[in-house]
């Protein structure tokens, strides 16, 4: 480990250097590191990765859906629940259906159960690299609501369906009342620990005297801690990350204070960044071992590319049949019950269906395949879908990684009448916040009001609808007024986001970050 330590502490550089590259250029960063990777890999001498496939998940998974999870709106997740609910669980099963049938048919000695782990591992997309790349082109904003709401829920339902295909290859039965049975234990029990152990963890930051950086290392930990409790009673550890995560990210500003919230958003971003950066190029990296695996396994290069190639092109082609299903379905049930656009349009499910890169969860997935069965005999076609799994990520993230941009560029998609217009919601805010101020003033300070110059002064700016940035030094006591005042805002926004679908989220996050950095202010004053 000490011996390869400057080659990890290069590998950190080179992340950098590469998403600084990606920027730059406007090229999403994971096709530039696994394609970075990939180089690499083949480089004489380069040390090679080994990270022990039972681990894998515990690393990567439970910090990159716990901060997901915290990015996410649940008014959006809920807004949108039928079109993210068919892709997170109803195409992600046909999806895996699909494969397990194309690869029992034309790959030799794939079962059905094989097929099936197969199709587990490559059915879920990945909302990290569509992220990367949509943040170069303008597209309306439910099309991120509902990519970044699938990737929340799809990654446990693939892995669900991992899970019961690994059981049946190991003991080569299924019997499927059990499966139900599991089934419904893994999600419900899944998403009851992950609420548990949130709101235990939510009292701990309330009860106990933390300061920010206790608070920080409890977040760290946080995901953590429902993903192994999860996965220790048999439940889903990913919907215990997904489902704890959402309700700590609803009540943040109860057991967070403002220190902790600014801190803790800094070092959350930077580790999910590095994280990310890591199992891109870790999928590059671990492509020369995957060859040999198949040489040992006596399957050629091109024929196990071949293979490859034909799953690859069923996902995309069962992906973009998904989305312009989901709106036949959408205008067929809008006839019966209230759905929240019954007209989506037909550039919609194009963008849609071609946002079907794969990555961090199917490599995580591959990887975890056990080397031997219990028996101790060697794990059946391991190589074989490890070299698959590459092949589709790497593909999926060259072609429609590189092709998106310029299909959305192409077909010019119009913004959905989904939310008002961000200048009208940020004008409405601003005075309405102005408005929150000032009759907290002359409600409750109406004799400081009238004779305090600076008080008077804050009231002016507030009076013309502009923001407190003042440099003036705050006198004590207006600073416990100021504080009173950025409180009463800040509890009129988070209801106004409650009961005002109209609304967009992102836009009063953006409001309640500077009421925290305003706040902040006042402590260095």
């Amino acid at each position: 480990m000490l011996d390869h330590f400057p080659f990890y502490l290069a590998l950190i550089v080179l992340i950098l250097l590469l998403i600084m590259l990606g920027n730059k250029i406007k090229v999403a960063y994971p096709v530039l590191l696994v394609l970075a990777g990939l180089i690499i890999s083949f480089i004489p001498g380069i040390p090679v990765l080994k990270i022990d496939p039972e681990l894998i998940f515990v690393i990567f998974l439970p910090p990159l859906l716990y901060e997901a999870a915290w990015a996410n709106s649940w008014k959006e997740l809920w807004r949108w629940r039928r079109i993210i609910g068919s892709f997170a669980f109803v195409v992600v099963f046909l999806t895996a259906i699909s494969v397990a049938f194309v690869v029992n048919a034309w790959i030799p000695g794939f079962s059905l159960a094989l097929g099936f782990l197969l199709g587990g591992i490559v059915s879920p997309p990945d909302a990290v690299s569509a992220g990367a790349i949509l943040k170069f082109v303008k597209v309306p904003k439910r099309m991120s609501m509902i990519l970044e709401g699938e990737s929340l829920l799809n990654d446990a339902s693939s892995l669900i369906i991992f899970r019961f295909a690994l059981i049946a290859v190991a003991t080569g039965q299924f019997v499927w009342h059990q499966a139900a049975l599991s089934f419904c234990w893994m999600v419900a029990g899944g998403t009851v620990i992950g609420l548990l152990v949130g709101m235990l963890f939510l009292k701990a930051h309330k009860w106990l005297p933390t300061d920010a950086n206790a608070d920080i290392i409890l977040t760290l930990i946080t995901p953590y801690a429902m993903y192994i409790a999860a996965e220790e009673v048999h439940a889903s550890g990913v919907l215990a990350v997904v489902s704890g995560g959402l309700f700590l990210s609803y009540h943040r500003h109860r057991f967070l204070n403002v220190t902790s919230r600014l801190r803790s958003e800094n070092v959350w971003q930077s580790l999910v960044f590095l994280l990310n950066g890591l199992v891109f190029l870790l999928i590059g990296l671990d492509m020369p071992e995957i060859i040999e695996g198949l040489k040992a396994d006596g399957i050629s290069f091109y024929e196990a590319t071949g293979y490859s190639l034909l799953i690859t092109a069923v996902l995309i082609l069962g992906r973009m049949l998904a989305a312009y299903g989901a709106v036949i379905v959408t205008m067929l049930a809008s006839r019966f019950i209230t759905v929240a656009d019954n007209r989506p349009g037909m550039k919609a499910p194009l963008v849609l269906g071609w946002t079907g890169m794969r990555g961090v969860v199917s490599l995580a997935a591959a990887l975890s395949i056990p080397v031997t069965l219990d028996n101790g005999t060697p794990f059946p076609h391991r190589n074989l879908i490890l070299y698959i799994t590459f092949v589709v990520i790497l593909v999926t993230l060259v072609l429609q990684g590189l092709t998106l941009p310029v299909l959305i560029r192409k077909i010019k998609m119009k913004e959905f009448n989904d939310h008002q217009p961000e200048e009208e919601t940020i004008r409405e805010l601003r005075e309405a916040l102005a408005r929150e101020a000032l009759e907290y003033l002359q409600t409750n300070h109406p004799d400081q009001l009238g004779q305090d110059l600076l008080l008077q002064k804050l009231a002016g700016q507030w009076q013309h609808q502009l923001q407190a940035h003042g440099t003036d030094k705050l006198e004590e006591h207006i600073a416990v007024i100021y504080r009173s005042v950025i409180s009463r805002q800040r509890e009129f926004l988070l209801q106004r986001n409650k009961t005002d679908s109209r609304i967009d989220e992102e836009v009063v996050r953006k409001f309640l970050h500077r009421l925290d950095f305003e706040e902040e202010k006042l402590k260095l004053d």
